[in-house]
């Protein structure tokens, strides 16, 4: 029989061993070495067998092992010392605590899914592992962020792949009493609860289950409880898994429970509550609907004055490159939803508007997440330099008439937490030859690491993750093939001396999985070269709706089943945290070959990169902007191929040659040590150039520098006086946006050059401009000059602000300026109008402009 609930029954700790648990509950030990080497101690095999779960390992020892445990001095020395450590961190002024008053109090940050161990199944992928890495360095440095997410039931999925090499998909359930987390709860020991009212009457009930990640604090909210009827229990059962309303229950609770989750926290424990929210891509962003319902009903504010308070501390980050990444929802739908008390004072009319696709491209009638997620936030950005190029051009349409420089998109490129994917065996030689404690501030180019103690630490990082994969791939099939032996060739996959190629991400078409099988007559030459062999390491999941996803996964799996290349190509099932701990640091050269620019920063390489790994890469997401001919190759993208077969084609033609000529000669040519000099050097430069700017603490302090304190200035500027900025900057902008139709430029007159104007000249332009009902303080009225193109789009733009000059009858207004000829050549002008206002942080924030004919 099967059970129909399980539960773990964690054992009584002695006093002398309290110190257990309180660093068991808080996932500092995720990225703390000498944590998880006390909990190693207790018994290594159980270690290992937990998958580094200390709640997992405590819930396995019985009394005669607790009790050596509470006699061994050392054991229980060693372990209050790592408690008091940890509470040290945790209340110790750290990075952030310098940055004074404009810093915020605190951060909202919601995300659909966050990868921050293994123990904590609660993500798929990269969006989820970014999310992690985030709070993680966030803690590091001390920012005061509050984390909103989604407990999920079954997670997302446990992937096996069957004799035919077809995916398969299975979801186990769960204990949260086993995980590292527990419930948030009132002073009178009640579990703290958050409701959503639903149509039909109906409501949605969810318990709050806190995570210590650090000094951040996650909460999860579950809907898994018996105030909610059978079928609303199941809302949260799954990570992206049901149909459209069962997604939307899911963003629903996500923004609106997330925000009053934090209230509820900040209540109960006094916690200061969020002055920024940070909107983690678009499944978060009703958080602003219900913000907007709170000050509406707190402070008395319409809908559009609320709007411009949420907008000033709202922070909202895209992560795709593709349309189709995108939720989106039927408008019928999402009026359903929001005609009932859901969010009291917000009418449904003022909830289309903002995600409804009313620009030209769009579809009527459908409601974008990420357009309302734009729409509610004043500060936007891309992850990577290249992602933030894209953004701009997929969402012009919003900010008609600019061209896509100036659309209110930025970018900020991602990082990755370097205690968290940086192997022990990297740390401990930083430490022990360059006493750096921070891998990514060791001097990695210092003679104090010789060429041989690189060469032997990626030795032994290859040996460590072929050992991995020979027991991973022997598990799935005993798993599979319950009673029948793993076949005899397992015991001989990969060989730990051969340059050996990492892949692994989720297997959507455009990250062409199977690129690499382009030409499997090539690629057998290449794995099998009897003097220079390769060996490809391969794993990820495909979407369980996705079967072309499916069967690419397939296609690679029956390929490496052909046993003149089995022991040199793999394909290893149920790609996780876990799995990626030994498969970055082991490989020696980071594979990637999305369809560019559809990738929109791919964090891998930079986990690979921070061990020593080199990349061979598309020039795409991140490494478009990081790659430099030394720490690794980039395979060059064939844009102006005819259709995709002939693309990849070419793409794959150059990732072969690339290993063949460039990346195999450069591993296996020796010197008379056997030390390949060549490849070191490289090692060398990705560790000493790469490492600090991959960094996830790169990445949060740019988050806090550029967009969290401005948020917070610009929020605390709209709510001071009793909210009368916001008054003030609605008021403005209802007037601008309903007197917009009478702006126009009249006539443009230039003069202070020769016929033939020469460097050095000073060009004076006058235009007339008709404000209709606004006045010159309304706008700003600039000179926009640069090297006009055959089309006479001008290139290379820069603008000068013209001032009021003189006024003429019925609203026309003269500005002025100048603008002096620095260089040579062709040179064009024009001269456009746009908002202006101390609260706006872009010209084109409004999406209004008049420009000259």
């Amino acid at each position: 029989m099967k059970a129909i609930r399980r539960f773990t029954v964690q054992p009584v700790l002695p006093e002398s061993l309290s110190a257990l648990d309180e660093l068991a509950t808080n996932l500092r030990w995720s990225w703390h070495e000498p944590t998880q080497r006390l909990f190693e101690r207790i018994s290594p095999v159980g270690w290992a067998a937990s998958g580094h779960d200390p709640i997992g390992l405590l819930g396995t020892l019985d009394a005669e092992r607790i009790n050596e445990l509470a006699a061994d001095e050392d054991f229980v020395r060693t372990a209050d010392a790592l408690r008091d450590d940890l509470r040290s961190y945790i209340g110790e002024p750290r990075w952030y605590q310098s940055l004074g008053a404009e810093a915020p109090r605190a951060i909202g940050y919601f995300s659909p899914e966050y990868g921050i161990a293994a123990a904590l199944p609660q993500y798929s992928g990269g969006l989820g592992i970014l999310a992690g890495d985030h709070l993680k360095s966030a803690s590091d440095l001390g920012v005061p962020i509050i984390g909103a997410g989604l407990f999920y039931r079954a997670g997302y999925f446990a992937q096996s792949i069957l004799r035919d090499g077809w995916q398969q998909e299975s979801y186990p359930v769960l204990d949260p009493d086993g995980l590292p987390l527990n419930v948030l709860r009132h002073p009178d020991g009640t579990a703290a609860q958050v409701a959503l009212g639903l149509p039909d009457d109906r409501a949605l009930y969810a318990r709050i289950w806190q995570v210590a990640v650090g000094r951040v604090t996650l909460l999860l909210l579950d809907t898994d409880i018996p105030e909610n009827d059978d079928d609303l229990r199941s809302v949260t059962d799954r990570l992206y898994g049901g149909g459209g309303e069962h997604r939307l229950l899911q963003e629903l609770l996500l923004g609106i429970g997330g925000v009053r989750a934090i209230r509820t926290f900040c209540s109960i424990t006094g916690a200061a509550e969020p002055e920024v929210f940070h909107t983690n891509e678009g499944h978060a962003g009703f958080l602003g609907l219900e913000r907007i319902s709170d000050l509406i009903g707190d402070s008395g504010l319409s809908f559009d004055e609320a709007l411009q308070v949420v907008r000033a501390g709202t922070v909202f980050t895209t992560h795709t490159p593709v349309p189709a990444g995108i939720d989106r929802f039927d408008s019928a739908l999402i009026e359903r939803y929001f005609s009932t008390g859901l969010l009291p004072g917000v009418q449904t009319s003022d909830v289309l508007r903002l995600g409804e696709e009313d620009y030209e491209g769009g579809a009527p009638g459908m409601f974008n997440m990420a357009v309302m997620g734009l729409r509610l936030a004043q500060r936007a950005n891309g992850v990577s330099q290249l992602h933030g190029e894209v953004s701009r051009r997929m969402f012009g349409a919003l900010w008609p008439g600019f061209d896509p420089d100036e659309v209110p998109i930025g970018s900020i490129t991602n990082g990755v937490h370097a205690p968290t994917w940086t192997d022990s065996q990297v740390a401990a030689l930083a430490k022990d030859r360059l006493e750096a404690s921070d891998t990514t501030a060791a001097n990695w180019q210092s003679a104090a690491v010789s060429d041989d103690d690189l060469w032997q630490l990626r030795g032994r990082l290859r040996k460590q993750l072929v050992s991995d994969v020979r027991r991973r791939m022997q598990d799935a099939w005993v798993q599979q093939n319950p009673g029948l032996t793993p076949p005899p060739w397992y015991a001989n996959l990969l060989d730990p001396n051969i340059l050996t190629i990492g892949f692994a991400r989720r297997v959507p078409t455009y990250k062409r999985l199977t690129l690499m099988l382009h030409d499997e007559d090539r690629l057998r030459a290449i794995l099998t070269n009897p003097d220079r062999p390769v060996q490809l390491v391969v794993a990820g999941k495909s979407h369980p709706a996705d079967d072309e996803g499916k069967r690419l996964i397939q296609r690679l799996v029956q390929f490496s089943d052909q046993p003149d290349v089995r022991e040199r190509i793999v394909f290893l099932p149920n790609y996780d945290i876990a799995m990626a701990a030994t498969l970055y640091p082991g490989t020696d050269v980071w594979l990637n070959n999305p369809l560019r620019p559809f990738e929109a920063c791919g964090t891998s390489g930079m986990k690979a990169a921070l061990n020593g790994s080199l990349n061979l890469s598309i020039l795409d997401g991140w490494w478009a902007e990081y790659f430099d001919g030394e720490n690794g190759w980039a395979i060059p993208s064939a844009d102006a191929a005819g259709d995709s077969a002939e693309r990849d084609a070419l793409e794959a033609g150059s990732m072969y040659d690339l290993i063949e000529h460039q990346v195999a000669p450069r591993f296996y040519d020796r010197d008379e040590n056997g030390v390949p000099t060549r490849w070191i050097e490289s090692i060398r430069h990705t560790l000493a150039s790469l490492s600090p700017e991959l960094s996830a603490d790169r990445m949060v302090r740019e988050y806090v520098e550029a967009l969290y304190r401005p948020a917070a200035v610009s929020s605390r500027a709209v709510i001071a006086d009793s909210w009368a900025g916001a008054r003030e900057l609605a008021a403005y902008k209802e007037r601008v946006l309903a007197g917009w139709h009478g702006v126009s430029v009249g006539s443009v007159e230039s003069g202070g050059v020769d016929a033939v104007p020469q460097v050095g000249d000073e060009l004076r332009v006058r235009a007339s401009v008709h404000l209709g009902e606004l006045a010159a303080t309304d706008v700003a009225v600039e000179l926009v000059y640069g090297r006009p193109k055959a089309s006479d789009q001008l290139s290379e733009q820069q603008r000068v602000r013209l001032e009021p000059s003189g006024a003429h009858a019925s609203g026309v207004v003269e500005f002025s300026g100048t603008v002096l000829l620095e260089r040579a050549g062709s040179f064009g002008y024009t001269v456009r109008v746009t908002p202006s206002h101390p609260a706006l942080t872009s010209p084109a924030e409004l999406g209004l402009v008049a420009v000259a004919h």
